[in-house]
Formats: structure tokens, C-alpha cells, sequence
């Protein structure tokens, strides 16, 4: 798989499942609905109130897990990487603008809480059932 697929993929079935670790070394995974993927990464947003930006603050290494069923046992891609942290207005405007929802969050393109998170480097490689026992064909982007 190329990492256009990979982006591909991810676009079609944003529910991302993103694997961090506690601060007790407890791993979480939680499911997030991924903003958009590109050739630069893959783009997600979350605010400083959870645990979760805590997490990713103190161990920005992650591993995320999209999945689609529609096929008999299904697809999967798994990404490894760091969480970059970007700091953009222009990019935080988009966010406003693209999730409405967080409006009534009391968010706004300049508020402090608002964090913007993308793997832009990383490895990545699918699974499927036919490749089940397979040697993992890992990919390297960034």
C-alpha cells in the first residue's frame, strides 16, 4: 500500500481509534472522529480540558487504528507516529469552520483550548484477513 491508499482510507472511514498511554502507563484508546488526512498527515483536533491532550502532551507517541467492515473480516490501516502540535490561525479557522459543533463548545478559532494535532511522520501498514499471518508490510512516511 502507498501512503496516498493510506490517506485514501482514512478519508473514507475517519473514526479513528487513537492509542495513548496514562500517566501510570495504563495504555487508553479512545475513538475519534479524524478531521482530514493529506500528503502532510493525518489531522485531528481535540481541546486541553481532556485527559487525552494531557496524555498526548506528556508522550506524543501514538498509534491509531481505522477500520472498515464492509468486506468479509474487514480492513484495517494502523499508523505509528508522534503527535505534532500546530499552532496555525489559518488552520484553526478551518477547524471552527468545519466542525460547527464546536461553536457550542464555546470555542473559537483563537481560543487557547482549541489544539490541533497531526502525524505527519510515521509507519503504517494494513491488515485484512488474507493477510492475517503475513509479514507486516510497513510503510514509512513523513
Amino acid at each position: 500500500m502507498k501512503f496516498e491508499e493510506c490517506v485514501k482510507f482514512a478519508n473514507e472511514n475517519p473514526t479513528a481509534y487513537v492509542a495513548t498511554v496514562d500517566e501510570n502507563g495504563q495504555p487508553r484508546v479512545r475513538a475519534l472522529a479524524m478531521w482530514y488526512a493529506d500528503e502532510s498527515g493525518f489531522y485531528f483536533q481535540t481541546g486541553t480540558m481532556k485527559e487525552f491532550y494531557g496524555q498526548l502532551k506528556a508522550n506524543p507517541t501514538v498509534e491509531v487504528c481505522w477500520f472498515n467492515n464492509k468486506r468479509e473480516g474487514g480492513v484495517m490501516l494502523r499508523v505509528t507516529g508522534k503527535a505534532e502540535f500546530l499552532n496555525d490561525l489559518k488552520l484553526q479557522e478551518k477547524v471552527i469552520s468545519d466542525r460547527p459543533f464546536l461553536k457550542a463548545f464555546g470555542l473559537t478559532a483563537s481560543s487557547p483550548e482549541l489544539v490541533i494535532f497531526r502525524i505527519a511522520k510515521g509507519k503504517a501498514y494494513t491488515w485484512t484477513m488474507e493477510t492475517n499471518l503475513a509479514p507486516k508490510q510497513k510503510i514509512s512516511f513523513g
